[in-house]
C-alpha cells in the first residue's frame, strides 16, 4: 500500500472523517485504531497521521463538523421569515430531523462516551447547546427560564436517542416528532 494514491481516489479529509465516523458507530471508541481507519481506506496509517496527529483529535475532527452541520440548522430556520413561535415549532423540528437523518453524526454528538475523549468533547456541545438555548429564549420573549430551555432539549434528545437506534428516518417518524414538539410547545406555553 502506498500513502498516496492515483489524484482520483486521493484520500482526503472527508473521506477519513466519514469512514473514521462509520467504524466508531458500529464497533465503538476503544475498538477503533487509526490502523484500522487506515486499513478500511485501503491507505497505511501514516496517511491518516498525514491529517491528524491521533486518534482523538480526528474524534473530535468529528464533533466539531457534526456540531457545525447541525448549528446551521438552527441558523438556517433563524433566517427564515415566519412568526417567533413557528421559528420555534421549526427549530426543535429540524433537531429531532437532523437526528434522525443523520444517525451516525448524532451517535458521535451525543451517544459515545469514553474517558480518552472526554476533554475533547465538551467545547462543541456546550456552544452548540448555548445557541439553541439563546434562541429559545429569544423566540419566547424571553420569558422561559434556563431549567425549562434544558428540559425542553432533553425531550427532544430522549426523543432521537430512541427513534435514530430503530432506524427510522424522519420521514418514518414525522407524525411521532411534529405531536411530540407540539406537546413541548403546549408545555411551555407557546402554543
Amino acid at each position: 500500500m502506498s500513502p498516496r494514491k492515483a489524484v482520483d481516489v486521493e484520500l482526503s479529509k472527508v473521506r477519513i472523517l466519514d469512514t473514521a465516523r462509520s467504524l466508531f458507530v458500529k464497533e465503538g471508541y476503544r475498538n477503533v485504531s487509526m490502523r484500522k481507519i487506515a486499513k478500511e481506506l485501503d491507505y497505511t496509517h501514516g496517511a491518516i497521521y498525514y491529517h491528524f496527529k491521533n486518534k482523538a483529535e480526528l474524534f473530535y475532527a468529528l464533533v466539531k463538523e457534526d456540531f457545525s452541520l447541525l448549528d446551521g440548522e438552527l441558523n438556517r430556520v433563524m433566517a427564515q421569515d415566519l412568526e417567533n413561535s413557528e421559528k420555534l415549532k421549526q427549530i426543535l423540528l429540524s433537531f429531532i430531523k437532523f437526528g434522525l437523518d443523520n444517525p451516525n453524526h448524532y451517535e458521535i454528538m451525543f451517544l459515545i462516551t469514553d474517558e480518552e475523549i472526554k476533554s475533547h468533547t465538551v467545547t462543541e456541545p456546550d456552544h452548540s447547546y448555548e445557541r439553541f438555548a439563546q434562541a429559545v429564549y429569544f423566540l419566547c420573549d424571553k420569558r422561559v427560564a434556563a431549567k425549562t430551555i434544558w428540559s425542553l432539549f432533553l425531550s427532544l434528545h430522549g426523543f432521537v436517542a430512541v427513534y435514530c437506534r430503530t432506524g427510522k428516518s424522519y420521514e418514518d417518524a414525522r407524525d411521532l416528532a411534529e405531536s411530540h414538539v407540539q406537546l413541548l410547545l403546549k408545555a411551555i406555553g407557546q402554543v
